[in-house]
Protein backbone atom coordinates (compact mmCIF):
# COMPACT_ATOMS: atom_id res chain seq x y z
CA UNK A 1 0.00 0.00 0.00
CA UNK A 2 2.85 1.87 0.73
CA UNK A 3 4.15 1.66 -2.65
CA UNK A 4 0.92 2.72 -4.52
CA UNK A 5 0.70 5.64 -2.11
CA UNK A 6 4.52 6.86 -3.05
CA UNK A 7 3.72 6.24 -6.93
CA UNK A 8 0.31 8.28 -6.83
CA UNK A 9 1.33 10.87 -4.04
CA UNK A 10 2.68 12.89 -6.51
CA UNK A 11 -0.46 12.56 -9.13
CA UNK A 12 -3.93 13.59 -8.91
CA UNK A 13 -7.54 13.32 -10.34
CA UNK A 14 -8.08 16.23 -12.77
CA UNK A 15 -11.26 17.13 -11.48
CA UNK A 16 -10.26 16.79 -7.74
CA UNK A 17 -7.82 18.89 -8.43
CA UNK A 18 -9.46 21.98 -10.04
CA UNK A 19 -12.19 21.86 -7.25
CA UNK A 20 -8.68 22.25 -4.40
CA UNK A 21 -7.72 24.51 -6.90
CA UNK A 22 -10.67 26.87 -7.21
CA UNK A 23 -10.78 26.95 -10.48
CA UNK A 24 -14.38 25.06 -9.91
CA UNK A 25 -16.83 25.86 -7.28
CA UNK A 26 -17.62 21.87 -7.24
CA UNK A 27 -16.37 18.74 -7.97
CA UNK A 28 -19.39 18.05 -10.32
CA UNK A 29 -18.76 21.07 -12.27
CA UNK A 30 -14.93 20.34 -12.83
CA UNK A 31 -16.32 16.98 -14.07
CA UNK A 32 -19.03 18.19 -16.63
CA UNK A 33 -16.20 21.12 -18.06
CA UNK A 34 -13.64 18.15 -18.53
CA UNK A 35 -16.72 16.04 -20.20
CA UNK A 36 -17.14 18.35 -22.65
CA UNK A 37 -13.56 18.97 -23.44
CA UNK A 38 -12.54 22.32 -22.47
CA UNK A 39 -9.70 21.32 -20.97
CA UNK A 40 -6.31 20.43 -22.40
CA UNK A 41 -3.50 19.11 -21.02
CA UNK A 42 -0.09 19.52 -22.29
CA UNK A 43 -1.61 20.67 -25.41
CA UNK A 44 -4.13 17.32 -25.75
CA UNK A 45 -8.06 17.74 -25.04
CA UNK A 46 -8.58 15.60 -22.22
CA UNK A 47 -12.53 13.99 -21.47
CA UNK A 48 -11.56 11.34 -18.95
CA UNK A 49 -12.65 12.87 -15.70
CA UNK A 50 -10.50 10.30 -14.17
CA UNK A 51 -7.08 11.31 -15.83
CA UNK A 52 -4.09 12.13 -13.66
CA UNK A 53 -2.23 15.20 -13.65
CA UNK A 54 0.86 15.82 -11.89
CA UNK A 55 3.58 18.98 -11.12
CA UNK A 56 4.82 20.31 -14.25
CA UNK A 57 1.68 19.82 -16.39
CA UNK A 58 0.57 22.67 -18.59
CA UNK A 59 -3.56 23.03 -18.04
CA UNK A 60 -5.65 24.97 -20.94
CA UNK A 61 -9.04 25.78 -19.22
CA UNK A 62 -11.48 27.55 -21.49
CA UNK A 63 -13.85 29.44 -19.63
CA UNK A 64 -17.12 31.34 -21.13
CA UNK A 65 -15.03 34.74 -19.82
CA UNK A 66 -11.42 33.87 -19.95
CA UNK A 67 -9.03 31.46 -21.30
CA UNK A 68 -6.87 30.09 -18.37
CA UNK A 69 -3.32 28.70 -18.76
CA UNK A 70 -1.68 27.19 -15.37
CA UNK A 71 0.84 24.90 -14.77
CA UNK A 72 0.38 22.32 -11.95
CA UNK A 73 2.57 22.65 -9.26
CA UNK A 74 1.35 20.57 -6.19
CA UNK A 75 -1.31 18.26 -5.76
CA UNK A 76 -4.33 19.20 -3.77
CA UNK A 77 -5.20 18.03 -0.41
CA UNK A 78 -8.35 19.66 0.27
CA UNK A 79 -9.96 23.07 -1.15
CA UNK A 80 -9.13 25.94 1.21
CA UNK A 81 -9.21 29.50 0.94
CA UNK A 82 -7.29 31.59 -2.28
CA UNK A 83 -4.23 31.83 -0.75
CA UNK A 84 -3.90 28.27 -0.14
CA UNK A 85 -5.26 27.23 -3.41
CA UNK A 86 -2.94 29.32 -5.61
CA UNK A 87 -0.07 27.59 -4.26
CA UNK A 88 -1.11 24.36 -5.91
CA UNK A 89 -0.25 26.09 -9.44
CA UNK A 90 1.70 28.77 -11.62
CA UNK A 91 -0.87 31.25 -13.53
CA UNK A 92 0.78 31.80 -17.09
CA UNK A 93 -3.09 33.23 -18.07
CA UNK A 94 -2.21 36.09 -20.76
CA UNK A 95 -3.74 39.65 -19.56
CA UNK A 96 -7.56 40.27 -20.86
CA UNK A 97 -7.57 42.27 -24.02
CA UNK A 98 -8.59 45.53 -24.22
CA UNK A 99 -11.80 46.38 -26.37
CA UNK A 100 -11.65 49.16 -28.57
CA UNK A 101 -14.43 51.40 -27.19
CA UNK A 102 -17.98 51.42 -28.60
CA UNK A 103 -20.51 54.01 -28.38
CA UNK A 104 -23.57 51.51 -29.27
CA UNK A 105 -22.53 49.79 -25.99
CA UNK A 106 -25.95 49.28 -23.83
CA UNK A 107 -25.71 51.99 -21.02
CA UNK A 108 -23.71 54.30 -22.96
CA UNK A 109 -24.95 57.43 -25.07
CA UNK A 110 -23.98 59.72 -27.04
CA UNK A 111 -24.93 63.02 -26.30
CA UNK A 112 -28.08 63.66 -28.54
CA UNK A 113 -28.99 60.01 -29.26
CA UNK A 114 -31.64 58.26 -27.49
CA UNK A 115 -33.84 59.23 -25.06
CA UNK A 116 -32.74 62.79 -23.36
CA UNK A 117 -32.79 63.40 -19.87
CA UNK A 118 -34.85 65.59 -17.98
CA UNK A 119 -32.25 68.37 -17.86
CA UNK A 120 -31.91 68.18 -21.94
CA UNK A 121 -35.87 67.81 -22.15
CA UNK A 122 -36.52 71.27 -19.99
CA UNK A 123 -33.59 72.75 -21.91
CA UNK A 124 -35.36 71.68 -25.43
CA UNK A 125 -38.73 73.07 -24.05
CA UNK A 126 -37.19 76.36 -23.54
CA UNK A 127 -35.95 76.55 -26.79
CA UNK A 128 -39.19 75.44 -28.48
CA UNK A 129 -40.83 78.14 -26.75
CA UNK A 130 -42.89 75.20 -25.17
CA UNK A 131 -46.36 76.72 -22.91
CA UNK A 132 -45.44 76.83 -19.13
CA UNK A 133 -48.63 74.35 -18.56
CA UNK A 134 -46.95 71.81 -20.25
CA UNK A 135 -44.11 72.09 -18.21
CA UNK A 136 -45.71 70.67 -14.78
Amino acid sequence: MDDKQSQSGSRQRIDKWLFFARVAKSRSLAQERVASGHISVNGQKIRQVSHQVKPGDKLEIAMPERHLVLVVKLPGERRGPYEEAKLLYEDLTPPPEKKPFSPSEPGVRAPGAGRPTKKERRALDELRGEPDWLAD
